[in-house]
This record gives C-alpha cells, structure tokens and sequence, in this order.
C-alpha cells in the first residue's frame, strides 16, 4: 500500500476546510427555508433540523417561477447558441487566417474585457429605448451575443490543433468554412462546452439589464423576479430562501452534468490556473 504522508493530510484537510467554508451559506439557506415561520429567532444552523417542505409550494405559487424559468433559459439558449456560432468564426479568423491586423484587432477585442458595463450601460439604454425594445426577449439576447471571453476561449483552443489537420483538411479541398465547421470545431468540443457553461452562468445571475429595461412581470428572468420576490416577502426569509434554492438548482445541476466537459475545456483553453 502507498504510504500516506503528512503533507497529503494536510493539504485533503485544507481543501475540506475550504469546500466547507463556500458551502456554508448555501447550507445556512436550505435550513433556513426549511423552517417553520415561527423559528426564525432561533440562532442559525447549518444542518436542518425541520422539514417543512410546504415552504417551496407556498413560495412556487406565490410568485410566476415557471416565467421566471421559461425566460431565463430561452433567453439563455439564444445567447449561447449565438456566442457559439459568432465566437468561432472570430476565433477561427484570428488562429488560423492569416491577415495584416489581425494580432492587434485579436488585442483590441481583448481590450474590451477591460471595460466595465456600468460605463456603457447609458448609451446601451438609449439604443434599446430607441429601437422599442423595453420588454422584449431581442432586448436581453442581442447586446450579449457577442463576448470578447468567448472569443478568446476559442482562440486559444484553436491554436492548440496541430496543423497537420488543417493541411489535411486544404487537400481534401475543403474551405475555411469547412474547415472550421468539420475539423476544427468537433476537436473544440471541451472548450465549447466550457464556454457555454460559462455563458448560461452568466445569464442565469444577469441582475442590472435586465432589471432596466425588462422588468414587466412577463418578462422577468429568475434574478430580477427574486427581487421582486423579496420585496414582496421582506419579512418572510423562509419563504424568500426558499425561492433562491429553487433558483440555484438548475446551475449546480448542470455544472456537475458537465464537470468532467467544463475541467477538460479549462486545461485545453490555456487558462490553467
């Protein structure tokens, strides 16, 4: 048998001490929504000692989580599907084609990740009351179809397919976009998987756009209808904890569907670490 050392301990026991540290609210919150409304004096606890599961009916009916779902996700499927198609054919031109420029574009779009939203958010208001766009699903999909990360995801993954493939690929006679569509994209998969984790995250905590221009009931996604919520119920936290756990399920549930997917697109990306 392999011997154990010290050091081994020690680390699984800083790592236990850290996945206990980042669960810790989240079990705060599945206790607390658990409780009975007349126990909320008690002092809080992690591990649940009522089950009143009653709590997520009352707080399901309450307020339209099924909407709330329903627009978060067609809004989240839209954008992913868009950043996949738009992000690659970027990608694919600065890893594989050759044109003057094309590092210092490649290095300008990197420059937008600098910018913070809230600097832009004005303008972005104006064109979207502009074009009469207030609660529409076009107002929450299209300023987010393209992302500089996505981009650089893919990128970076791209540069990492031997070229052997690519010349392969020009003898068959295959073009640029045959070439990225057959070849390049399949070997990509991971990283697509990764990137479009990453963007379904990144909808499903969308709190401030949307909050501005589709706060109307029938187009709120999951975030701003749990502020509405929590308006709404401001005394009530086992009612308002509730709601969040349901709000939380559907991304823990996905990210460990594609765990294995998400690691393997991080290592191949050139983002380690």
């Amino acid at each position: 048998m392999k011997k154990i050392t010290f050091s081994q301990v020690l680390n699984f026991a800083v790592i236990l001490l850290f996945a206990f540290i980042m669960l810790a609210p989240y079990l705060w919150m599945i206790t607390t929504s658990l409780k009975p409304r007349n126990m909320m004096g008690e002092p809080p606890y992690l591990f649940p000692t009522y089950f009143r599961f009653e709590n997520y009916q009352i707080a399901w009916k309450a307020a339209p989580f099924l909407r709330y779902y329903i627009n978060t996700l067609i809004v989240a499927v839209a954008v992913i599907a868009s950043r996949i198609v738009l992000a690659s054919l970027a990608a694919y031109s600065f890893a594989i084609m050759k044109f003057k420029g094309r590092d210092l574009i490649f290095l300008l779009f990197l420059g937008t990740m600098m910018i913070p939203f809230q600097s832009i958010i004005i303008p972005s208001y104006q064109l979207a009351r502009d074009f009469n766009w207030f609660n529409t699903y076009q107002v929450l999909i299209v300023p987010r179809m393209v992302d500089a990360f996505s981009i650089f995801l893919l990128r970076q993954n791209f540069i990492s397919i031997p070229k052997d493939y690519l010349d392969a690929a020009k003898m068959d006679g295959c073009n640029d976009w045959q070439t990225l569509w057959k070849i390049v994209f399949p070997l990509a998969t991971p990283t697509v998987l990764t990137m479009s984790l990453f963007t379904f995250l990144f909808i499903w905590n969308d709190f401030l756009w949307p909050l501005l221009v589709a706060n109307a009931e029938k187009m709120r996604v999951i975030q701003v209808g749990l502020q509405a919520f929590s308006g709404r119920y401001q005394v009530e936290w086992t009612y308002m904890m509730a709601g969040t756990v349901m709000a939380t399920i559907l991304p823990i549930l996905l990210f460990f569907l594609a765990q294995k997917q998400f690691i393997s697109g991080i290592m191949k990306s050139g983002i380690k670490g």
